[in-house]
């Protein structure tokens, strides 16, 4: 990030916000300083610089979708970005997310529904294919150009290796036609209007066609690792069920479509982790020495997680 998009971008979202900035007394909050995006929030609009590399064609096919499916995505102010110091700027209504601090009030029973409503509608215009295996390529190219000689390294490279094509970004997907959000967490919801507006998915940097049990390989990666508990779990297949959506059978095993993608999101995942403990020089902490343990795993013969 360049050491002026920040003020720009405040300024930016100020004029967007007030017809009058002169007579704004509000304050401006930094909500996300990342290498892939920078966001800020003026009032009840935020201001969104993206990834250096954002394609302008693909992020205006993406943003159109979310101006069409109002009930599933949250809609942007204007369908199409803006340029700002070199990088591409949408803006947004402001909502209320997820509470970190109070994850018995997560709402996986509307993040299931959301997405079951998200996987079943048509796409309502032409959309390039979904990020997720890509973004997920990125991270290993990062844990080998960043730590090749971690003892953490190989068996995440190994259980990487070991997964499809498709699952790497090195092929197709097998479905190019259902619509998916690419990137699914809870982090990627909020309640708008602010706090008690029913919930929306946000953030379509990734959302495209492609195979719907990516969504839902987060969740299901984290209750394989232990990570997240089984009853929360069982609400989102559950509740995901109920909604009609299309990525697992309607019953039995869901394993034989997630383990795949739940693979890949675990390895992803584990790299991520890695990399972040080498450049901060620490050693992995628990949840990321069990996100690597899982890696070491899937070497073994037959599904890395268990079935049920």
């Amino acid at each position: 990030m360049t050491t002026d998009l920040l003020p720009a971008l405040t300024a930016h979202v100020t004029a967007a916000a007030h017809a009058s900035p002169r007579t704004c007394h509000c304050t401006t909050t930094t909500l996300a300083v990342r290498e892939d995006a920078t966001v800020v929030r003026h009032a009840d609009t935020v201001a969104k610089a993206h990834a250096p590399d954002a394609d302008p064609t693909e992020l205006t096919l993406r943003l159109t979708v979310a101006t069409r499916l109002p009930g599933i995505l949250l809609p942007p102010f204007t369908p199409a970005p803006t340029e700002l110091h070199g990088r591409l700027v949408t803006h947004w209504p402001y909502g209320t997310p997820v509470d970190p601090d109070d994850p018995d009030a997560a709402p996986w029973e509307a993040a299931a529904t959301l997405l079951a409503r998200l996987h079943r509608a048509p796409a309502p215009t032409a959309v390039p294919p979904m990020r997720g295996p890509a973004k997920a390529a990125r991270a290993i190219a990062l844990i080998r150009a960043t730590a090749p000689r971690h003892p953490a390294t190989a068996p995440v490279l190994h259980a990487w290796a070991a997964l499809p094509p498709w699952a790497r970004g090195e092929a197709p997907m097998p479905d190019t036609t259902t619509l998916c959000h690419g990137d699914l967490h809870l982090g990627q919801l909020i309640r708008h209007p602010a706090h008690d507006g029913p919930w929306l998915l946000i953030d379509v940097d990734d959302l495209g066609t492609g195979v719907p049990a990516w969504d839902l390989a987060r969740p299901a990666a984290w209750y394989a690792c232990g990570l997240l508990a089984p009853d929360e779990w069982h609400r989102f297949l559950t509740a995901y069920r109920a909604a009609g959506g299309p990525a697992v059978p309607s019953n039995g095993d869901p394993w034989t479509v997630l383990d795949v993608p739940a693979r890949a999101l675990t390895a992803q995942t584990a790299a991520r982790a890695v990399t972040k403990a080498v450049a901060a020089g620490r050693p992995l902490d628990e949840v990321e020495r069990s996100l690597v343990d899982a890696c070491a795993r899937m070497g073994s013969v037959g599904p890395a997680f268990p079935t049920g």
